[in-house]
């Protein structure tokens, strides 16, 4: 089994086994323990042993050996050995009786909605789902909320606690409406860090940014008149369409305006301009709906010097009435200097610097930069792609950022 292969059918299958085990014996965070450990397990005796005919169930069984001897252990501690005996796996349950089949994106799909538990705030309940649906780490967790890595492992410690102590069972709701908001906050941030990975030596992560839409699939199946849910969709799939082509033959970062569109996946822009034209035909648009009719833009042009950009600056206007996000204000700025000049584009970012959420972030270094350049001003547009560089934790995006910074030094 090879190593690559065997690390995507672990990510893939850990949710669902987690999910299994959760919805068993409802022990959050002592689940998560034994799942870990029996990743590790197969990690090492797959390779040499062969994956099993079901790796799915054997990884469960495992997993369900070492959760009920934490258990004991824990409930021995309390003198309660009898009730966690009592809650034994019983031998016919991994297999589902005839007339009842389980799909294996079942688990998967309760583990996404049991995380968005109720005794949670949001941003919790998103914190957790990261950590054991999406498999991101706490660090790309914190990148993603922009938050120091020990705020977030803090955070999502916090979050199991309060689960168990909350008393609140931990299952599928009822009413899924009750939840779905914070569902597709999750999503959005796991396809984002699949998109554009926030560190490590690959620009995308496309197992996970596959993963979000799977699951985005999913919601959108559960609530099909969900127009927020048909949006984030939509999002996801014209943004995924341009993957092909934001990367060269060494991986190198290639921008929007340079990429060759052909390489678009164009099936993936009918699919998601047909959900987002259907979405915000409903009614009053979500903020997910915006941002899909954004990248329907950008994706329908036929080039870089055809995108309407004034269009796009009105969407981005509507986007920041419904939320207080320092991105959308980047990429608003950007927007503005496309369709008004750098120099309305540069006023806006400077009104930005002073917003602690995004002042230190290596994007803003990156926008500024192409705006001054754009100004004509390589001297300020070198440094602040330098500056951008060294703030970066992706690679490609250091080579690119130092490539255009030498780019204007032998200017």
């Amino acid at each position: 089994m090879r190593s690559v292969g065997a690390e995507a059918l672990l990510r893939e299958l850990a949710p669902q086994v987690l999910g299994a085990l959760v919805r068993r014996y409802g022990h959050f965070a002592t689940a998560e323990d034994a799942v870990q450990e029996a990743l590790l397990a197969a990690a090492v005796q797959w390779p040499e042993e062969g994956v099993p005919d079901d790796p799915r169930a054997w990884l469960i069984t495992v997993a369900s050996r070492r959760l009920t001897d934490l258990l004991r252990s824990e409930q021995a501690r309390r003198r309660r050995e009898d009730a966690v005996a009592a809650r034994a796996l019983p031998d016919d349950w991994l297999t589902p009786a005839a007339d009842q089949p389980v799909a294996v994106s079942d688990d998967t799909h309760i583990l996404l909605f049991m995380c968005c538990h109720p005794s949670l705030s949001p941003a919790s309940q998103i914190a957790l789902t990261l950590r054991a649906v999406g498999g991101l780490t706490t660090a790309e967790i914190a990148r993603a909320f922009l938050v120091p890595e020990g705020t977030m492992t803090r955070r999502i410690t916090r979050a199991k606690q309060r689960v168990r102590d909350s008393g609140v069972p931990f299952r599928l709701p009822r009413e899924h409406a009750e939840r779905v908001g914070a569902v597709l906050h999750v999503l959005y941030l796991i396809f984002n860090e699949g998109y554009s990975s926030t560190s490590g030596p690959d620009l995308q992560r496309a197992d996970l940014a596959a993963e979000a839409i799977r699951l985005a699939r999913m919601v959108h199946r559960l609530m099909p008149e969900d127009a927020e849910a048909a949006g984030l969709l939509a999002l996801m799939l014209l943004t995924d369409a341009r993957r092909p082509a934001r990367t060269g033959p060494d991986g190198a970062l290639i921008p929007m305006t340079e990429q060759d569109r052909g390489l678009w996946n164009a099936s993936q822009i009918d699919e998601g301009v047909a959900l987002v034209t259907g979405a915000l035909s409903r009614g009053t648009p979500g903020p997910y709906q915006v941002q899909a009719a954004i990248a329907a833009l950008h994706d329908e042009a036929p080039s870089a010097e055809e995108t309407d950009w004034p269009q796009i600056t009105a969407l981005y206007e509507l986007l920041m009435r419904m939320s207080d996000n320092p991105m959308v204000a980047l990429n608003h700025a950007v927007a503005v200097a496309m369709s008004r000049g750098p120099d309305a584009g540069l006023e806006l970012l400077e009104r930005l610097r002073s917003d602690e959420r995004v002042a230190g972030d290596h994007r803003m270094y990156a926008v500024r930069a192409h705006l001054l350049e754009m100004a004509g001003d390589e001297a300020g547009a070198r440094e602040a792609y330098e500056e951008a560089a060294r703030r970066a934790m992706s690679f490609p995006q250091q080579r690119y950022l130092h490539a255009r910074a030498a780019r204007l030094k032998g200017s």
